[in-house]
Parts: C-alpha cells; sequence; structure tokens
C-alpha cells in the first residue's frame, strides 16, 4: 500500500514538478533551518548569562569569605598584641579606659562595628569606643557576654575565619548598643513572597569573632569578641557591588546589584525600591526562598527582584552550626539583554527572508528555462496528433539541449510530412498502374487472371518494400539525434533530472521502440543486406552470454534458471543474430512468467533420422519456461507477422527470429510442454549451415525472416 500519493497537479506536470524541487528546500528547509537556529541562539544565549551570573557570584562569595577571614584574623591580632597582654598583667591593675581607647583604636584600623573584652566568666572588662563616644562614655557599664557567644565559646582554639551568627535584640545590646539604631528593619510587602504575619525585622545578622587572650604560659586570661553588623550594612554591599560589577562590566545599560538577605528579607542592599530608597526590608519570592533556604540548593535563573526581571544567582549562607540563616546574591538586570536578543533574532530573521526571497526568484527563473521548452513541444505533439501536421515548435529562446531537442522534433516533423506525402503519391500511382494492368488483363483467361493477382501481389510487396527501406533510413537519422540530446539533457541535469526521470524513462523507451521497429522493416525490406558473417560458435558459451545480456531483467523477477548445457558440436551461424534469437526467446520467457518460475534451458547434439542428407545434423537449443502455456490459435499464428498476444508487442519478434533462424538451415518451433505447465521453443542449428539466401517462402514472404 502506497504510504504517500504524488497529488495530480504535482504528478501530471513537468512545470510543476521543477518549481516543487526549487522552492521546496527554500520554503521548507530554511524556515526550519532559521527556526533551529533561533531556539539553539536562545538557549545558548541563556546559558551564556547564567555562567556570566554565576562567576559574579563566585567572585562576591570570595570576598565575603575574605571579610570572615580578615574579620577572624584582626580580631587574633588585637588579642595577641603586647600592648593587651600588658594591660591585663596580674601585676598591673586593669586600667578600664586605657583598653577601651586600645580597642577603640583597633576597631577603626581593621575597620570593625564592635570590639569587647571579656573575662573568664564572661563579665566585661572593657569595649572599642564607637565613632561620635567618648573615653568617658564607654566607660558606663557593658552588659555581660550574651549565652549565644558564651554558648560558642570552645576550650580549644577558634577557627580562624569569623562565624556568621544570627542574635536577639537584646544580644546585640549587650554586645554593641551603639549599633541598635540599624537593628530594626520594617518589612515591606512584597510580591509572590512567602506569607508572614511581622511588620518588622529585629533580630541581627553579624559577622563574630570570638578570640582567646593568653598570658606568657599560654593560658587563657580573657577573650575578646569583634566584629560586623551586616543590617543596614550600606558600605559593606556597596564594596561587594563594585568588586562584582565595576564600572563598564555590564554591557547594554544593565545594572548589576548585590543583596545580603537574613532569612528571605533584604537587609542591606543596593537594589532600589525607588528611585533614591533602597529596598531593605523587602524580601525574596516563595521560589527562591524555598530553593535556597528550603533546600540549600544554589539558584541560578531568572528571577523577579522587587519591581523587575533580573538574572539572578542565590546563595545560601550558614552559621557555625550549618543552619542556613541568610543568603548571599548578585545580578544584573535583563532587560537590555533581553532586547538585544531580540534584536538579533530579528535581524536573523530579517536576512534568512532576504535569502529565500532572492533564491526563490532565482530558481523559478531557472526552472521557467526548462519547463518553458517542454510545454512548447508537448503542445506541438498534441497539435500533431489533432490533425494539425504544420505545427512546429519554433525558435527558441535556449540554446541548451532542451533547444536543440526542440529543433530535432521539427526537423523530423518535416521528414515524417515529406515522406507521407510522397507515400501518398506513390500509392496514387500504384493505384494507377493497378488499373492499367487489370484494364489489359480483364479479357485473359482465368490462368491470366490468376496471373496477375500474383504480379499485383509482387508489385506491392516491392513498392512497400522500397517505400518502408526508404522511410527506416530517413527516420533513423533523427532517432539518433534525439536519443543523444536525451543522454545529453540526463548526464547535464544530474540530480535535478530525478523528479522527471519518468517522463524521461519513458522518452527512452519509446525511442528505442521506434529504433527496433526500424530495424525490423529493414529486415523486412532487404533481407539479404543484412546477411550476417558465418562463424563457427560455441552454443553453450552463446547461451551463457545471452542470459547475461538479460541480466538486468532476471534481477527484477523470482525466476530461478536451470541449465542443462550438454551440446559438444559447434554450429554455424552469425553471432549478433544468434544472440539476437536467443535473447527474444528469453525476454518471451520471462515476460510469460510475471509472478517467477523456473526456466530451463537445454542445450544438447542432434542428428536426424535416417541416412544423412543433405546435412550431418547439429546442435539442438531448448528454452522451457514455466507459464500459461500456448493456445492452439497461438500455435497456429505464433510465427506469423504481427501476431502478439502482448500489449505492448509489435508481433514481428518471433517471425524475425524465424527468418534469421532458417536462413542458415536450421529451424524453430513451439508447442506447449509435456511435463509441465509452460511452452517450450526448440531450435535446431546446422553444424554446416546453408549459405543465407533470400528466397520465398510458402506464404510469400522473403526468406530469412
Amino acid at each position: 500500500m502506497t504510504l504517500w500519493r504524488t497529488p495530480r497537479w504535482l504528478a501530471g506536470s513537468v512545470r510543476n514538478k521543477l518549481l516543487a524541487m526549487a522552492l521546496l528546500p527554500l520554503l521548507v528547509a530554511f524556515p526550519l533551518m532559521a527556526l533551529a537556529l533561533a531556539l539553539w541562539g536562545n538557549a545558548a544565549y541563556d546559558r551564556l548569562l547564567i555562567t556570566k551570573v554565576r562567576s559574579d557570584l563566585a567572585v562576591a562569595n570570595g570576598y565575603f569569605d575574605q571579610v570572615l577571614g580578615e574579620v577572624g584574623s584582626g580580631t587574633r591580632g588585637v588579642a595577641e598584641s603586647q600592648a593587651l597582654y600588658a594591660a591585663l598583667r596580674p601585676s598591673r591593675p586593669v586600667a578600664q579606659g586605657f583598653a577601651s581607647e586600645q580597642l577603640a583604636r583597633a576597631r577603626e584600623q581593621l575597620g570593625l562595628d564592635f570590639l569587647v573584652l571579656y573575662d573568664l566568666q564572661g563579665r566585661p572588662l572593657a569595649r572599642a569606643a564607637p565613632a561620635g563616644l567618648s573615653t568617658s562614655d564607654a566607660a558606663e557599664p557593658v552588659p555581660s557576654m550574651p549565652p549565644a557567644i558564651r554558648a560558642s565559646l570552645q576550650a580549644a582554639d577558634q577557627p580562624a575565619r569569623a562565624r556568621l551568627m544570627q542574635l536577639e535584640p537584646e544580644a546585640l545590646a549587650a554586645l554593641a548598643p551603639h549599633l541598635m539604631a540599624r537593628l530594626r528593619i520594617a518589612l515591606v510587602p512584597t510580591r509572590n513572597a512567602a506569607p508572614d504575619t511581622r511588620e518588622a525585622e529585629n533580630r541581627a545578622l553579624v559577622v563574630l569573632a570570638t578570640r582567646a587572650v593568653r598570658d606568657a604560659s599560654g593560658q587563657t586570661i580573657a577573650w575578646l569578641s569583634g566584629g560586623l553588623l551586616l543590617n543596614q550594612n550600606l558600605d559593606f554591599i556597596d564594596h561587594i557591588n563594585r568588586i562584582v560589577y565595576p564600572e563598564g562590566a555590564l554591557p547594554f545599560g544593565s545594572q548589576g546589584t548585590a543583596t545580603l538577605f537574613m532569612d528571605d528579607v533584604r537587609i542591606t542592599t543596593n537594589v532600589r525600591l525607588f528611585q533614591d530608597q533602597r529596598a531593605i526590608g523587602t524580601r525574596v519570592s516563595q521560589a527562591v526562598r524555598d530553593a535556597v533556604l528550603g533546600s540549600g540548593n544554589t539558584w541560578l535563573d531568572r528571577a523577579f527582584v522587587v519591581n523587575d526581571w533580573y538574572v539572578s544567582a542565590y546563595q545560601p549562607l550558614q552559621d557555625a552550626s550549618g543552619a542556613r540563616i541568610g543568603m548571599l546574591y548578585v545580578g544584573f538586570t535583563e532587560q537590555p539583554f533581553r532586547l538585544v536578543r531580540y534584536a538579533m533574532m530579528a535581524a536573523l530573521g530579517l536576512i534568512f527572508l532576504l535569502v529565500t526571497v532572492l533564491s526563490a526568484a532565482l530558481s523559478i527563473r531557472w526552472a521557467r528555462s526548462i519547463f518553458q521548452p517542454v510545454q512548447r513541444m508537448n503542445r506541438t505533439m498534441q497539435l500533431v496528433e489533432e490533425g494539425q501536421s504544420t505545427a512546429r515548435v519554433g525558435e527558441l529562446d535556449a540554446r541548451d539541449e532542451l533547444g536543440a531537442l526542440a529543433g530535432h522534433l521539427d526537423e523530423l516533423l518535416d521528414v515524417i510530412d515529406d515522406k507521407t506525402a510522397a507515400l501518398q503519391r506513390w500509392g496514387e500511382e500504384l493505384d494507377h498502374k493497378v488499373a492499367e494492368r487489370t484494364q489489359e488483363l480483364e479479357a485473359s483467361n482465368a490462368s491470366l487472371q490468376m496471373a496477375q493477382q500474383q504480379l499485383v501481389k509482387s508489385e506491392k510487396l516491392a513498392a512497400i518494400g522500397q517505400l518502408t527501406a526508404s522511410i527506416a533510413h530517413e527516420i533513423n537519422n533523427p532517432i539518433a539525434v534525439m536519443q543523444g540530446n536525451l543522454d545529453l539533457m540526463r548526464e547535464t541535469l544530474g540530480a535535478h533530472a530525478q523528479p522527471v526521470r519518468g517522463e524521461l524513462q519513458l522518452l527512452d523507451e519509446q525511442i528505442e521502440r521506434m529504433r527496433l521497429i526500424v530495424t525490423q522493416l529493414l529486415q523486412y525490406a532487404r533481407p539479404t543486406e543484412y546477411a550476417g558473417y558465418v562463424e563457427s560458435l560455441d552454443l553453450n558459451r552463446t547461451v551463457n552470454d545471452c542470459l547475461v545480456l538479460v541480466g538486468h531483467l532476471m534481477a527484477q523477477t523470482q525466476i530461478e534458471v536451470q541449465r542443462e548445457l550438454r551440446c559438444t558440436r559447434r554450429v554455424g551461424c552469425n553471432r549478433q543474430e544468434l544472440q539476437q534469437v536467443i535473447i527474444n526467446l528469453l525476454i518471451n520467457a520471462i515476460q510469460a512468467m510475471p509472478q517467477g518460475g523456473v526456466l530451463r534451458l537445454v542445450t544438447q547434439d542432434w542428428v536426424p533420422e535416417g541416412p544423412h542428407g543433405v546435412h550431418a545434423g547439429g546442435a539442438l537449443l531448448r528454452v522451457e519456461d514455466a507459464g500459461h502455456g500456448l493456445s492452439a490459435e497461438a500455435q497456429e499464428s505464433l510465427f506469423r507477422p504481427f501476431f502478439t498476444t502482448k500489449n505492448d508487442g509489435n508481433g514481428l519478434g518471433l517471425w524475425i527470429s524465424q527468418g534469421l533462424v532458417e536462413r542458415y538451415g536450421g529451424s524453430i518451433s513451439a508447442a506447449n510442454r509435456s511435463d509441465a505447465s509452460g511452452a517450450v521453443f526448440s531450435v535446431q542449428l546446422l553444424t554446416e549451415p546453408l549459405a543465407p539466401t533470400a528466397t520465398p517462402t510458402n506464404d510469400g514472404r522473403p526468406g530469412g525472416l
């Protein structure tokens, strides 16, 4: 069953086939290529943006880790300083004001928000005086060490880096009361955030380092706590943003941002809520919260940040126990990159459109140069079939093989017109001569009337033979030119000839059929001129050679060939004519078995019965098929000219084959097989053949046909 049937409008026109062949790749392949390229480019562009924001997050995270290390190392440096140790020697009373001034200078140098000194019981000894406070103000009683810090103290050394810690308001008030003004952050309603009933965030997110102060023997004599408050620490977040996104780092006007979150609340950011107001107090979307704080994953994707879409990266922040207490964010606005992407896709689409239009115009023009001559030749043939014998293709603009083919077609039509006129004239002359001869013989007796009929028949045969030979020779030339141009056209078109391969093959078959008919007519008209050179042949080898010549027909069938080549005698015949006879019998056998079967070929020596007469025998060839066999009517008329049982045959093959065999003293016969269904053709050939002749046979044909 055919899965796809060629549409009628396409199957019936070379013009439509050429246009489809020219436009189909442009209208189908080009859009598909453009779509695939657009999809690939879009995905690749997104991957580039994600790769960019991943590297930005790595830079921000590196700086954040550096800050943790600097706070830890700075606090340790103060704890191990000689001045602080001297102030805490047992032989010298502690001067609280002196220690506070030392801590204040160290805090300024390290850029810390607080430095507090505790004894081993957690009682405060001194603290750094904040900017704007006098030493006397700093001498006020300092609250004891917050329980959260005391719980983190270990007997062993503290880690080299500072740690993130989330403190309640009371703990921050005990640690650094001067920072309480930065603690409270009012929550701003944010689209897509998780539901929350709180109105403000009062907890503190601090970078805290606690280091032991040791005496000369290495014994811990005090504790020093130092660190930074990240709540509303604008200098800290702006510095991260300058490191990650320096001026000119982002093209197309995109803006880079950085943010620190405590849980899902922005506690310090350079994302703007309005023109001059930072988005402190806004919250992250629930999707990001669940992925980063809930599952601990790093978010690398586009996200809606406050009031615009950003290419975003969120990384969870953990305290010393591994609990996720916040997030570090970097990102840049997506809109400039999105506009550039749309512009690139539009430019790409426009380029593809222009290429498609130009290619289509050129393809249609080239296709028209092919199908217009074919259309004119087809129209000319239709007019000739309708009876307009003067119709011609005429002059064409094309100077290629199609133009030459059109010219040869006009020449062929001119030759046919001339020969038709000559045939009509000769027919009239023949009728006139017959009428004259008839008038002369009307008074003759019955024997003369019989002689007259024989004479008329002979005259007609002679005239037809002469006319046939003349027409055959004249037609052979344009046939050869047409065949040559068809071959050249097929070679020139190459793969572009595939859509019209059926039409070209049909022309080849019809030209071959015309050439075969002309050859057969020439053999009929002048058999003696076509008698071949006689040579001694090996019949077995000749049969095998003929099987090779019809191998392409065998390959298309399911026929099994059985060979019984037992002949030992050589036969005298012309090689080409003997091959013509055998090939004709093989083709008839193949056509008799369209569904497949067994083809049996037998050769053997042949000796005539009784005493040897004119010849001493020769060889016998039998061709046995497994078809339906021969009817009685077919057996009676099989070797008569123009008798055929096939719709596409001319009925001359067996007739000519019989003439060729008889020309060399042999014979050919046909019968039905007695052992199975099918027909058998027997060919008898002589070892020493008679000289080829053209004597009339019993039915009045010239000999040798």
